[in-house]
Protein backbone atom coordinates (compact mmCIF):
# COMPACT_ATOMS: atom_id res chain seq x y z
CA UNK A 1 0.00 0.00 0.00
CA UNK A 2 1.40 3.40 -0.92
CA UNK A 3 1.38 6.39 1.36
CA UNK A 4 -0.33 9.28 -0.37
CA UNK A 5 0.39 11.89 2.30
CA UNK A 6 2.57 14.76 1.11
CA UNK A 7 6.29 14.40 1.72
CA UNK A 8 7.47 16.59 4.60
CA UNK A 9 9.22 19.73 3.42
CA UNK A 10 12.97 19.64 3.75
CA UNK A 11 14.38 21.62 6.66
CA UNK A 12 15.80 24.92 5.37
CA UNK A 13 19.54 25.30 5.88
CA UNK A 14 21.34 28.46 6.94
CA UNK A 15 25.01 28.10 6.11
CA UNK A 16 27.24 30.39 8.14
CA UNK A 17 30.64 30.89 6.53
CA UNK A 18 32.87 31.70 9.47
CA UNK A 19 36.44 32.39 10.52
CA UNK A 20 36.76 31.30 14.15
CA UNK A 21 39.32 34.05 14.87
CA UNK A 22 37.13 36.80 13.39
CA UNK A 23 35.69 39.51 15.69
CA UNK A 24 32.82 40.08 13.22
CA UNK A 25 31.87 36.39 13.52
CA UNK A 26 31.83 36.79 17.30
CA UNK A 27 29.42 39.71 16.87
CA UNK A 28 27.20 37.47 14.72
CA UNK A 29 26.84 34.96 17.59
CA UNK A 30 23.96 36.92 19.14
CA UNK A 31 22.05 36.72 15.87
CA UNK A 32 22.75 33.00 15.53
CA UNK A 33 21.56 32.36 19.08
CA UNK A 34 18.38 34.34 18.40
CA UNK A 35 17.76 32.39 15.19
CA UNK A 36 18.25 29.07 16.99
CA UNK A 37 15.87 30.19 19.74
CA UNK A 38 13.23 31.30 17.23
CA UNK A 39 13.36 28.34 14.84
CA UNK A 40 14.82 25.47 16.86
CA UNK A 41 15.00 22.29 14.77
CA UNK A 42 12.92 23.84 11.94
CA UNK A 43 16.02 25.65 10.63
CA UNK A 44 19.34 23.85 10.32
CA UNK A 45 22.32 26.06 11.11
CA UNK A 46 25.44 24.73 9.46
CA UNK A 47 28.85 26.20 10.30
CA UNK A 48 31.10 26.33 7.25
CA UNK A 49 34.79 27.15 7.52
CA UNK A 50 36.28 30.13 5.75
CA UNK A 51 39.54 30.91 7.58
CA UNK A 52 41.00 34.21 6.41
CA UNK A 53 44.72 34.54 5.74
CA UNK A 54 44.97 37.61 7.98
CA UNK A 55 43.99 35.51 11.02
CA UNK A 56 47.04 33.40 11.78
CA UNK A 57 45.29 30.71 13.86
CA UNK A 58 41.97 30.52 11.99
CA UNK A 59 42.86 27.43 9.94
CA UNK A 60 43.89 25.48 13.05
CA UNK A 61 40.77 26.77 14.85
CA UNK A 62 38.60 25.38 12.04
CA UNK A 63 40.29 21.99 12.41
CA UNK A 64 39.75 22.10 16.17
CA UNK A 65 36.07 22.89 15.65
CA UNK A 66 35.78 19.84 13.41
CA UNK A 67 37.28 17.74 16.21
CA UNK A 68 34.68 19.23 18.56
CA UNK A 69 31.96 18.10 16.13
CA UNK A 70 33.50 14.63 16.16
CA UNK A 71 33.14 14.71 19.94
CA UNK A 72 29.51 15.85 19.65
CA UNK A 73 29.99 19.40 20.91
CA UNK A 74 30.74 21.47 17.84
CA UNK A 75 28.49 24.49 18.42
CA UNK A 76 29.47 24.71 22.08
CA UNK A 77 33.16 24.75 21.17
CA UNK A 78 32.73 27.18 18.27
CA UNK A 79 30.77 29.61 20.44
CA UNK A 80 33.32 29.39 23.26
CA UNK A 81 36.15 29.96 20.80
CA UNK A 82 34.46 32.94 19.13
CA UNK A 83 33.88 34.44 22.54
CA UNK A 84 37.64 34.48 23.10
CA UNK A 85 39.17 35.46 19.73
CA UNK A 86 41.67 37.82 21.36
CA UNK A 87 42.95 35.03 23.58
CA UNK A 88 43.38 32.78 20.53
CA UNK A 89 45.31 35.60 18.87
CA UNK A 90 47.64 35.92 21.89
CA UNK A 91 48.13 32.25 22.81
CA UNK A 92 47.88 30.61 19.40
CA UNK A 93 47.22 26.95 18.77
CA UNK A 94 47.91 25.72 22.33
CA UNK A 95 44.80 27.69 23.33
CA UNK A 96 42.65 25.41 21.12
CA UNK A 97 43.63 22.41 23.24
CA UNK A 98 43.37 24.42 26.47
CA UNK A 99 39.79 25.41 25.60
CA UNK A 100 38.86 21.79 24.90
CA UNK A 101 40.22 20.87 28.34
CA UNK A 102 38.21 23.70 29.97
CA UNK A 103 35.06 22.34 28.31
CA UNK A 104 35.80 18.81 29.59
CA UNK A 105 36.38 17.47 26.10
CA UNK A 106 39.10 15.00 25.11
CA UNK A 107 41.92 17.55 24.89
CA UNK A 108 44.51 14.90 23.98
CA UNK A 109 42.42 13.99 20.94
CA UNK A 110 42.32 17.69 19.96
CA UNK A 111 46.09 17.84 20.20
CA UNK A 112 46.47 14.70 18.10
CA UNK A 113 43.97 15.94 15.50
CA UNK A 114 45.87 19.21 15.10
CA UNK A 115 49.15 17.32 14.70
CA UNK A 116 47.92 14.64 12.29
CA UNK A 117 45.72 17.01 10.28
CA UNK A 118 42.76 14.61 10.07
CA UNK A 119 40.29 17.47 9.52
CA UNK A 120 42.29 19.51 6.97
CA UNK A 121 40.34 18.15 3.99
CA UNK A 122 37.01 19.26 5.49
CA UNK A 123 38.33 22.78 6.10
CA UNK A 124 39.91 22.93 2.63
CA UNK A 125 36.68 21.74 1.00
CA UNK A 126 34.59 24.33 2.85
CA UNK A 127 36.99 27.09 1.90
CA UNK A 128 37.04 26.02 -1.77
CA UNK A 129 33.24 25.83 -1.89
CA UNK A 130 32.98 29.24 -0.24
CA UNK A 131 35.28 30.76 -2.87
CA UNK A 132 33.29 29.06 -5.62
CA UNK A 133 30.03 30.68 -4.48
CA UNK A 134 31.59 34.10 -3.99
CA UNK A 135 32.35 34.23 -0.27
CA UNK A 136 35.06 36.83 0.25
CA UNK A 137 34.75 37.65 3.95
CA UNK A 138 33.20 36.49 7.17
CA UNK A 139 30.59 36.08 8.35
CA UNK A 140 28.68 35.29 5.16
CA UNK A 141 25.29 33.61 5.26
CA UNK A 142 23.63 31.50 2.60
CA UNK A 143 19.95 30.62 2.89
CA UNK A 144 17.42 29.78 0.23
CA UNK A 145 20.01 30.35 -2.50
CA UNK A 146 20.68 33.91 -1.32
CA UNK A 147 24.12 35.03 -0.11
CA UNK A 148 24.23 37.71 2.60
CA UNK A 149 27.57 39.34 3.43
CA UNK A 150 27.97 40.16 7.12
CA UNK A 151 31.65 41.06 6.89
CA UNK A 152 30.89 44.73 6.19
CA UNK A 153 27.89 45.13 8.52
CA UNK A 154 25.57 42.92 10.54
CA UNK A 155 22.87 45.59 10.31
CA UNK A 156 19.56 44.12 9.19
CA UNK A 157 20.95 40.69 8.37
CA UNK A 158 19.03 38.75 11.02
CA UNK A 159 15.79 40.33 9.83
CA UNK A 160 16.60 39.39 6.21
CA UNK A 161 17.47 35.82 7.26
CA UNK A 162 14.19 35.61 9.18
CA UNK A 163 12.24 36.83 6.13
CA UNK A 164 13.81 34.15 3.95
CA UNK A 165 13.42 31.43 6.61
CA UNK A 166 9.78 32.36 7.17
CA UNK A 167 9.16 32.17 3.43
CA UNK A 168 10.89 28.78 3.19
CA UNK A 169 8.97 27.51 6.21
CA UNK A 170 5.66 28.95 5.00
CA UNK A 171 4.09 25.60 4.19
CA UNK A 172 5.27 24.02 7.44
CA UNK A 173 3.87 26.85 9.58
CA UNK A 174 0.36 26.33 8.18
CA UNK A 175 0.55 22.54 8.61
CA UNK A 176 1.66 22.83 12.25
CA UNK A 177 -0.92 25.51 13.21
Amino acid sequence: MSDSSPAPAATPVLEVWCDLQCPDCRTALDDLRALRARYGHRLELRLRHFPLEKNKHAFAAAQAAEEAWEQGRGWEYAEALLGRVEELGRKGEPFLVELARELDMDAEEFDTALIDGRHILIVDADQAEGKAIGVTGTPTYVIGGERLDGGKSQEGLRERIEQIADRLLGGQEQQQG
